[in-house]
């Protein structure tokens, strides 16, 4: 029985591709923010892998099983679909979008659309890299964005709002991304928000590509709060180009405002010309009025009721492009973030079962290797005089044996209470039991103290693979990537190294 039950704040995802075979046509790629490269250049470019289809079981293990505990945004009722972040054999990190099942009925047309949006690349877009057809399950699979979503930044700060130079670029980004997508023939964006709008490792904002699909094949493109769907859209259920710009003005409003205020408030302050008003006060008056002028017009002309008076993606972009305050300060430093450092890539040799199993923290899996291995490592670990078995001794034998009953039972706080008997004793110094309970700790979702018995284990065994492993994937889970991709590398090494040995002798 496992105890797994923690979650992490909600965000809106997403990075990369392994063991992933491609089909279809080669996707044309393209890098840069304003134009394509050529269809050879994407990932190269870009850093962004081909598109290419996973298998379910890949995303099963990226995600560790599709754990509570990997879910970083989750729709309502309209639109069940749940986002998990996972990363995969190779460290890259990557966003699955689970539809609900039978929502995409027919594979072939859910294939055939992720392929249409999957040729897209782009610098301002989280890009997407493959798709899952597996029965009746259908997955999206795209780039993570590792720094939250822009209305987390702009509804729930914490330790500062987003400064207005920040939010100009925000717009332009987006803008363009709209607009390349356009040009590529792919102008629906179903219920493009705040929401929809992410951050990078470098803070640089980036359009959600899971808004280009549906979220089913014949179900609803929005599922926000009606007052702020485009009319046309409540008349027909139609999305168009124009909704999107309209969609695009209620950005604008949240940019320019820091509220999510229902559109018909904003152009009735808007035509008072109450523009000061309509903006954000936490600003406190830091920004340009001439700048908020034209974004208070471009939001105005966006909102218009008829599609026909609304502008196009090329005129949001030729609008907003000659606003480019602070054009060389990083967007994270202008966020008040840290820029993402990504941890080192898995060491080049191959990784063992186990060390596979912890680099993806597949616990399921560490834990049937442990089960397997049984006692063989601690072998020449205890050297017992024929005095020290006393009847303690039995007694403490017997509290691992119990221990590892319930361990391949999994019956991890069983396990993790028989095995502190052993422990506590004294007597004898098991690596295998720390290592079990380390694990046990893991399953428990007590990443801290899964630490310190991983830490035991490599005392009483300094050379022994498994007890780097266990920390590798104990820091995983406390957030401590660096140090975990360290440590694996480190378990690596020592597997190598005794192989070598192994084939010497």
């Amino acid at each position: 029985m496992g105890c797994l039950a923690s979650k992490f704040p909600p965000d809106e995802a997403q990075p990369g591709n392994d063991k992933v075979k491609a089909h279809g046509p080669s996707p044309t790629s393209t890098a840069g923010r304003h134009q394509p490269a050529g269809p050879d250049s994407g990932a190269a470019a870009t850093g962004v892998p081909s598109f290419s289809e996973f298998s379910f079981a890949d995303l099963k293990s990226a995600t560790n099983n599709f754990s509570p505990d990997f879910i970083v945004s989750e729709s309502g009722e309209k639109a069940p679909n749940v986002v998990y972040r996972g990363r995969l054999q190779n460290g890259r990190w990557i966003a699955v979008k689970k539809f609900p099942k039978m929502a995409w009925s027919d594979p072939k047309q859910f294939a055939e659309e992720a392929w249409r949006v999957g040729k897209l690349r782009h610098q301002s877009l989280a890009n997407l890299i493959g798709y899952c057809c597996d029965g009746d399950e259908r997955l999206l699979v795209a780039e993570y964005m590792h720094n939250d979503t822009l209305a987390k930044h702009l509804f729930h700060w914490e330790s500062q709002t987003i400064e207005w130079a920040m939010r100009l670029r925000v717009a332009l980004y987006i803008a363009e991304a709209l607009a390349y997508c356009s040009d590529e023939g792919l102008p629906l964006y179903h219920d493009l928000n705040a929401y929809r709008v992410l951050f990078d490792g470098d803070g640089d904002p980036r359009l959600s590509c899971f808004g280009l699909m549906k979220n089913s094949r014949d179900g609803k493109s929005y599922s926000t709060n009606l007052a702020y769907t485009p009319p046309e859209y409540l008349k027909n259920g139609r999305v168009t180009p124009q909704s999107v710009i309209y969609s695009f003005g209620t950005v604008l409003l949240d940019l320019l405002s820091g509220k999510h205020i229902p559109p018909s408030h904003a152009l009735d302050m808007i035509r008072g010309k109450n523009i000061t008003l309509l903006m954000d006060s936490h600003l406190e008056g830091r920004f340009s009025i001439e700048e908020a002028t034209i974004v208070v017009g471009l939001a105005s002309r966006c909102l218009q009721y008829e599609p026909r008076e609304r502008p196009n993606v090329k005129d949001l972009v030729s609008a907003l492009s000659p606003l480019r305050p602070k054009s060389d300060v990083p967007s994270y430093v202008m966020l008040g973030i840290s820029k993402h450092k990504e941890a080192p890539p898995t060491p080049q040799h191959p990784l063992s079962p186990m060390g596979e199993a912890c680099s993806r923290m597949d616990l399921t899996a560490i834990h049937q290797i442990l089960v397997t291995t049984h006692y063989r490592d601690d072998e020449g670990t205890n050297e017992l005089s024929f005095q020290e078995w006393t009847q303690q001794m039995r007694d403490m034998l017997d509290a691992r044996k119990r221990g590892d009953y319930a361990f391949r039972d999994k019956d991890f706080k069983t396990a993790i209470d028989c095995y502190s008997q052993f422990i506590d004793v004294g007597t004898m110094v098991s690596p295998t039991v720390y290592a079990r309970r380390s694990l046990c700790y893991l399953m428990c979702d007590q990443a801290d103290v899964a630490l310190r018995d991983a830490m035991q284990a490599q005392i009483a065994h300094p050379d022994w693979a498994t007890a780097f492993y266990m920390q590798s994937v104990a820091l995983a889970k406390l957030d401590m990537h660096q140090d975990a991709a360290d440590m694996l590398k480190e378990a690596a090494g020592l597997e190598e190294k005794k192989q070598k040995a192994a084939g010497r002798g």
